[in-house]
């Protein structure tokens, strides 16, 4: 309101037109072509003004919302703005019919398989309102006049109950929960989400098709139709066709539509369900494949509402579809803004399991975000049950998850054809790594991954950690690199550009390199300034707080130290020495009565081999489950050999204490640099 009444706007509800004053008091149009030059007004996509906030980064910006209403258009040439699609459509016109009567003989149908000693299932009929009967007794005609329902004397007889759909309307659903408890299920899966977004690399036009009441045209096994049954006051019926509620009705779908469309998929054809998407690199080879598909539905008899179709526009420009809750595009995928506006409104959580869902729902779209897993850190740790619930300042620093899927940007889709390249990094708390291709411009993210380091390999050197990340981004991306040729590993570790001229140094990194070898590729390196996607994934700061963990040490436990030093076979020697007025030249040294080590630059606790003193340090320092502590103690034999057999480092990865002095002046607090996640 303040900017309505700032000056003399003029609307036209009438013309449909909007007009604003400039800062010259002139009356410019706002319209779609280019704004006029004395005021910075257009009309944009939602993705353009998400790109321009990213580049530009504005302190302050002015919206105009508007809504476009769709008008229904009996005529179907508006589902196209090219004229070949319109004539394809019309050419196929008998498939766009409403479906009715029997369903034709078809390779597939449902059966209901009951498991051994099945009762037949008895239940009450629910009590309904006048509206609801109404409902019920034209809903019953409906289905009897096409043929989908009939009378039934089954011993079965599920209850129906109404539910409201989005546009307040009811739908009659049947309680087949007894039945389903009693049904053999069936163990064929529906197809990845993930996995079938992942075929689009390269296609640039899409049309996405909808059958018309999809289940009800697959039929059921005449001889289980007896067991589909239900009641109601106006009679019992039981169905020809399949219905909605039955627990194997998802899997005979997608087999019906698999055995269907099976010669054209993963090349130009994707089904999920009832949903069909055709895609293809160009505008006539789509018309091409448009035609199969629509010839398959027709041989098939299936029939495909055109109210929920959305076919190919002429220009590529205008392509951009909905389709299994992302947005498709040429230019890459992104996730719907209402799937993200369910996180955005999500409430603090105040328990684990309020911890548990929101992770849930925020991980289906971690690729889209960089830095996930280390954004996510503190939330994760929320999720032991054995630990008080906690939600302090760090874990609301991870509930930031909401605001990074607003920023969420627009992803390639993986091209086998593109010329490809992985660039990771790791730091001493994350590995972080981004897959990216080239579409003859520029590199663009195809996704991100993130991963915190395990505990066991925490304290590793800087190449054995990068090496450690490019294994975890070959396992990560597998599905994409397995057998391609010549992809680019990039890393700003020189060293590793030569790693098969390297000598192997234990056995964990021969096991790496046999996995490594699989893969055709060639390492380039770059300098880490230039390295700032993957660097930042491996080392966000908010992540560095969670591997970080302080304790006090009192007098009586100092004094427990010191008396364990001098009966240790291992330090005593190296304590008594250091003790000395005038000590012999060595890295160890100490400091307030504890006895340090100087290697790889840092100066590191010595901890004895005294069993009680370790105990001591398990059960009030450390929060390591035990079967975590197991695992640590059993690759033991590795980091013996990398860091020269120390004796000492056995004990301080047993107890999960690799531990550094924090400040030199107050050697009492000790900080923990071994992270506690178990990844």
């Amino acid at each position: 309101m303040p900017w309505l009444a700032s000056a003399d706007h003029t609307v036209n509800f009438h013309r449909r037109t909007l007009s604003v004053r400039d800062a010259f008091g002139k009356e410019v149009a706002c319209t779609i072509p280019l704004p006029h030059p004395s005021i910075r007004c257009q009309v944009v996509t939602a993705k353009s003004f998400r790109a321009t906030c990213a580049h530009e980064q504005p302190e302050e910006i002015g919206l105009c919302f508007l809504r476009t209403v769709a008008v229904a258009d009996p005529s179907p040439t508006g589902l196209s703005s090219d004229p070949r699609v319109v004539r394809l459509l019309d050419e196929f016109a008998d498939i766009f019919e409403s479906p009715t009567g029997v369903v034709p003989d078809r390779p597939i149908s449902h059966e209901i398989i009951l498991e051994a000693g099945a009762v037949p299932p008895k239940g009450c009929i629910y009590r309904m309102g006048k509206e609801e009967l109404k409902v019920l007794r034209a809903q019953l005609d409906d289905l009897l006049a096409k043929g989908w329902i009939r009378l039934s004397s089954s011993p079965y007889g599920a209850p129906v109950l109404f539910v409201r759909k989005k546009n307040k309307d009811l739908r009659l659903c049947i309680d087949y929960r007894n039945l389903n408890a009693q049904t053999v299920k069936n163990a064929g899966p529906l197809p990845r989400i993930d996995d079938l977004l992942e075929r689009l690399g390269g296609a640039k036009y899409f049309s996405k098709l909808d059958l018309k009441s999809g289940y009800h045209q697959i039929s059921i096994q005449p001889n289980d139709r007896y067991k589909t049954a239900f009641k109601t006051r106006y009679g019992n019926f039981e169905w020809v066709v399949m219905p909605f509620g039955l627990t194997n009705a998802p899997a005979t779908f997608q087999a019906a539509m698999t055995n269907e469309f099976r010669a054209m998929l993963d090349w130009f054809v994707l089904v999920y369900l009832d949903d069909i998407l055709v895609y293809s690199r160009s505008l006539e080879k789509h018309l091409g494949h448009l035609r199969r598909v629509l010839e398959v539905l027709r041989c098939a008899k299936y029939k495909v509402s055109r109210d929920k179709c959305e076919f190919v526009q002429q220009e590529q420009q205008e392509q951009e579809l909905e389709y299994l809750g992302h947005f498709v595009t040429p230019e890459g995928i992104s996730p719907l803004s209402d799937k993200i506006q369910a996180v955005q409104e999500w409430p603090e959580p105040r328990n684990v399991t309020d911890v548990r869902s929101f992770l849930g729902l925020t991980g289906y779209y971690q690729r889209f975000i960089k830095g996930y897993s280390k954004i996510a850190a503190h939330l994760n740790k929320l999720q032991c049950e054995d630990q008080p619930f906690d939600f302090g300042e760090e874990a609301r620093g991870s509930f930031a998850l909401k605001a990074a899927l607003l920023s969420a940007e627009v992803l390639r889709i993986y091209d086998p054809l593109a010329p490809t390249r992985v660039t990771m990094d790791a730091s001493g708390y994350g590995i972080g790594a981004v897959l990216e291709q080239h579409d003859g411009v520029d590199w663009h993210p195809v996704e991100y991954f993130s991963k915190k380091v395990p505990l066991v390999h925490s304290i590793d050197d800087a190449r054995k950690k990068e090496l450690l990340a490019f294994v975890h981004s070959l396992k990560r991306w597998r599905h994409f690199l397995l057998g391609r040729s010549h992809f680019r590993w990039v890393t700003d570790n020189n060293p590793l550009v030569f790693y098969k001229t390297q000598d192997t140094v234990n056995r964990t990194i021969a096991r790496w390199m046999a996995f490594i070898d699989q893969f055709d590729f060639f390492p380039d390196h770059i300098p880490g300034k230039s390295n700032r996607f993957a660097d930042a994934l491996s080392r966000r700061p908010d992540h560095c707080t969670a591997v970080y963990s302080t304790f006090e040490i009192d007098d009586d436990l100092r004094n427990s130290f010191i008396r364990s030093y001098q009966a240790d076979p291992e330090f005593c020697d190296k304590y008594a020495n250091c003790s000395s007025p005038n000590p012999a030249p060595s890295h160890y040294r100490i400091q307030e009565g504890y006895l340090l080590v100087h290697t790889q630059g840092k100066d590191l606790l010595c901890i004895p081999s005294d069993p009680h003193l370790r105990t001591r340090l398990l059960g009030e320092f450390t929060t390591l489950p035990p079967p975590h502590i197991l695992e640590s103690i059993a690759r033991l034999a590795d980091f013996a050999s990398d860091f020269g057999g120390l004796a000492f480092l056995a004990t301080l990865l047993a107890i999960a204490s690799h531990a550094r002095f924090a400040d030199a002046a107050n050697p009492a607090t000790i900080v923990s640099t071994a992270s506690y996640d178990h990844c």
